[in-house]
């Protein structure tokens, strides 16, 4: 009982609390819930920033992958179009389909 009055009344060391304490001998600290919000930030920010960087990388990956196809498709369309016929069958290459027109849009009155 008499330690919880004791801390009541305040710092044993200071016996006039209405006095600044010396700025020379105050130790300012966070503590542990400090260093764990700082850590837990820390964590967070190194989880995002991972996440970022994959996210990053496959669209890297998937932009090449298109590079390529396009290439591929170029270089085949033009082994087609210089001999006539299919590289791969030797066959004649099909006419081009074209896509039907869209239908006319309705009018507003």
């Amino acid at each position: 009982m008499n330690f919880v009055l004791a801390l009541l009344a305040g710092d044993p060391l200071n016996p006039n609390p209405s006095a600044s304490p010396d700025p020379a001998n105050t130790f300012y600290s966070p503590g542990i819930i400090g260093f764990l919000g700082t850590f837990i930030l820390v964590v967070g920010a190194l989880v995002i920033i991972w996440d970022l960087v994959r996210r990053i990388r496959r669209v890297n990956y998937r932009a090449q992958i298109q590079e390529r196809l396009a290439a591929e498709q170029a270089e085949y369309d033009a082994k087609k179009g210089a001999s006539g016929t299919d590289a791969g069958t030797g066959k004649a290459a099909p006419a081009a389909r074209k896509r039907p027109a869209p239908p006319a849009k309705p009018k507003r009155d």
